[in-house]
């Protein structure tokens, strides 16, 4: 599937990840559609694209939020055919047993809430309209992409909840492909390592070295964009699906 002339949901749009991604399928001629709870940050992003982007606000953990959304992308664009899913959050560095006591729930089910739950309720929706799409002449109707983390695989000490969250989007990789082959939709998640997001970004470069020292070529932390032109080929890929892609340099991290 092109990007050009085609309508795209980027979640956590705004920032980070999310906005290289928006800002890269805006370049590449797509309609972006970005759902954020930075309302400013947002406005901003979608008045310095132009007529072809707008901003959302959106909870993803909140089902009437994302469908009052996507109602807005439906009303300004007529259709719906990619969606990438960058919004999430961290987990703290909470351990499952600390001196502090035991994992508090309310962290975990917040946690578990706004990476898991949140991103599948805006997958279930986007696929709803995507379904009505006319097939491609590959026989595409849409493109969804997650984003995990290599937490999932080596979650350190504190980790717990995060792990759980973006493992969770790697187990569910499959089976949605498989749920949405019948559609045409595709389905691929990206687990990224280290990225220069700003809560990295913002940190001494010797910090960043220290964080990267285990990364094996190049050694750095993955740049935004990377993960942007990453997106943008499995959405121009028609036989990539059902797989998580890591985007990590060849790091394997350590227990912590």
């Amino acid at each position: 599937m092109e990007l050009t002339n085609h309508v795209a949901i980027v979640t956590g749009g705004a920032s980070g990840l999310g906005r290289a991604s928006t800002e890269l399928f805006a370049k590449a001629g797509a309609s972006v559609a970005i759902f954020d709870m930075n309302e400013e940050a947002g406005e901003a992003l979608a008045s310095e694209l132009g007529d072809k982007a707008i901003f959302c606000a959106v909870n993803i953990a909140d089902e009437d939020s994302v469908i009052a959304a996507i109602e807005k992308v439906m009303d300004a664009f007529g259709a719906i055919h990619i969606c990438v899913n960058c919004a999430g959050r961290g987990g703290g560095a909470t351990k499952t047993l600390s001196k502090k006591g035991p994992f508090p729930m309310d962290l975990f089910r917040d946690v578990i809430n706004i990476n898991l739950v949140g991103t599948f309720n805006v997958i279930t929706l986007v696929a709803e309209k995507m379904a009505l799409n006319e097939p491609n002449a590959k026989g595409e109707r849409g493109v969804i992409i997650n984003t995990s983390s290599i937490a999932a695989y080596e979650g350190q000490r504190g980790q717990v909840a995060y792990a759980a969250s973006k493992g969770a989007l790697v187990s569910l990789t499959l089976p949605v492909a498989r749920d949405l082959a019948y559609y045409g939709i595709r389905i691929t998640t990206i687990a990224p390592g280290l990225c220069e997001t700003p809560l990295l970004g913002a940190l001494p470069a010797e910090v960043k070295e220290g964080l990267a020292k285990d990364v094996q070529f190049p050694k750095r932390l993955a740049e935004a964009e990377e993960f942007a032109s990453l997106a943008e080929h499995i959405i121009s890929n028609p036989y990539i699906n059902g797989e998580t892609i890591r985007l990590d340099g060849g790091l394997r991290m350590p227990a912590g």
